[in-house]
Order: structure tokens, then C-alpha cells, then sequence
């Protein structure tokens, strides 16, 4: 989701960005993108990408499945995502990147939380104390990440929210979801 009034200029430089990427054998230090894990799953994202395309979306860049060996696809970018169409309802498990588009930030919220999911998300601001108070208040995921985006690091609670999961692993929360609490009542007379 990217505002209304940052949406044209975000749109070039991200897809010039994602257009340099190059894809190739994993272990090649020239390579920034590497195959996925299956030919089948390459194929299911092409589909959901191909089904966007029909029901409106615009492939900005990428989007063509290649020939030859391996489950390779190209960075792809998608332009005028909307409701209906595999890039707004789904999970693209792909390097696919839907471009929505949002009056401001309580849209871009609204549409966010829009979603079935609820893994993990990030909000990119100069307002820094505003990120914050949307990331806690109104972003509806287990995990939302403030100019940047990160893996998950053992000291920190790791789960998602509604078909992206219940509980959390890692850190303090985490062992609690490993372990049965016991209650012991004494009733006295």
C-alpha cells in the first residue's frame, strides 16, 4: 500500500529498483535473486499473477515465466491491484510485488487489514513516532517492522495473526507456548 500522494514517485523508482535485480545460480555472489523452491509453486504464482492481469492488473515489470531449467521467475511488479484479483486476496509466494494504491494513511490501514492474513508487515515513514503509533494501534498482524525489513531474531516473539497463525515462538512469549501452566486451588473452610 503506498499513499496517494507518494504512489507515482514510490511506483519508478521501485520498479527501476526491482529491474536491476538479477536472477541466477544462488551461490554466485552477482546473483540477487535465486530459483524458487519448486516448478510447481513457480506455476501456481504465475497463474495468480496471469489471473491479476485479466481482472486488471498492470504488469510494470517482469511477469513472463522463462524457459529452460529451474523454477526461475522474474521480479515482477504489478500496478492497479484491487479487490478480486490473486494480488490483492492472496499470499504471492514469489518475488511479486502488488502495488496498491491509498488515499492516506487510515486507508492504507483499512487495506492492509483488509486481508486474511496477518503474518507480519512494515510501514516505511519519515514520521517515525507516527509508524509507530499506527503499527501498534491499528496495524492488524503479529509482527510490523518500521523502515525496514527483518528476519526473524530468537530474542523476539514470532507468529502471525488470523490464518497466518496463533501463539509465538521465540523469546519470553515463545517458551510460554512450549510449556503447561497448572493451576493448584486450595479451598479453604
Amino acid at each position: 500500500m503506498v499513499t496517494e500522494k507518494n504512489y507515482e514517485t514510490f511506483k519508478k523508482r521501485y520498479v527501476e529498483r526491482m529491474q536491476s535485480l538479477k536472477a541466477g545460480d544462488p551461490t554466485q555472489e552477482d546473483s540477487d535473486l535465486g530459483p524458487m523452491a519448486r516448478v510447481d509453486l513457480r506455476d501456481d504464482l504465475h497463474d495468480q499473477v496471469e489471473e491479476s492481469v485479466r481482472k486488471g492488473a498492470k504488469i510494470l515489470c517482469g511477469g513472463e515465466k522463462p524457459s529452460g531449467k529451474g523454477a526461475f521467475y522474474p521480479v515482477t511488479v504489478l500496478d492497479n491491484v484491487t479487490p478480486g484479483q490473486p494480488a490483492y486476496d492472496d499470499e504471492l509466494f514469489g518475488p511479486v510485488a502488488a502495488l496498491i494504491r491509498a488515499k492516506d494513511d487510515e486507508d492504507a490501514m483499512r487495506i492492509a487489514n483488509d486481508s486474511r492474513y496477518g503474518l507480519g508487515g512494515g510501514i516505511i515513514s519519515k514520521d517515525v513516532k507516527r509508524a509507530t503509533e499506527l503499527a501498534s494501534k491499528y496495524f492488524d498482524t503479529g509482527m510490523v517492522f518500521i523502515n525496514g525489513f527483518g528476519v526473524a531474531t530468537p530474542e523476539m516473539p514470532f507468529g502471525g495473526v488470523k490464518n497466518s497463525g496463533y501463539g509465538r515462538e521465540h523469546g519470553g512469549f515463545g517458551m510460554h507456548e512450549f510449556v503447561n501452566a497448572k493451576s493448584v486451588i486450595v479451598v479453604q473452610e
